[in-house]
């Protein structure tokens, strides 16, 4: 299953970021809106360096950007990235409905030796 190229690196990168609700939920409000890292770690109850640590998670699988403007390091979201992983879950999606589809194909079937 290949979606827009990429590699499994990428993908587990991806989904081992978004597998966590605080960067679920960093991705949201940098979605929303651009805002410094000090502006999202305001929302937290946790240190500036956890959330720092949730948002370098999230800029190496790409969900997020950062942007330098003076001292602040400013976050935006990615919406062609999360674009890509909500094709993935699709992909997924899609093989779970043919097995489904193909078990309940099988379960119709009549079976040998009860036919009358």
């Amino acid at each position: 299953m290949v979606v827009h190229e990429l590699s499994e690196t990428e993908i587990d990168r991806i989904f081992q970021a978004m597998a966590d609700a605080t960067r679920r939920d960093i991705i949201k409000q940098a979605m929303r809106r651009e805002q410094s890292v000090s502006e999202l770690a305001k929302h937290y109850r946790m240190s500036f360096a956890a959330v720092q640590k949730h948002v370098a998670v999230l800029e190496k699988a790409s969900l997020i950007t950062k942007e330098r403007r003076g001292r602040e390091q400013i976050v935006h979201g990615n919406p062609e990235m999360l674009h890509r992983a909500a094709q993935l879950l699709d992909a997924y999606e899609d093989i779970w409905r043919q097995r489904t589809n193909r078990i309940e194909e099988i379960l119709l079937e009549p079976r040998k030796g009860t036919e009358s």
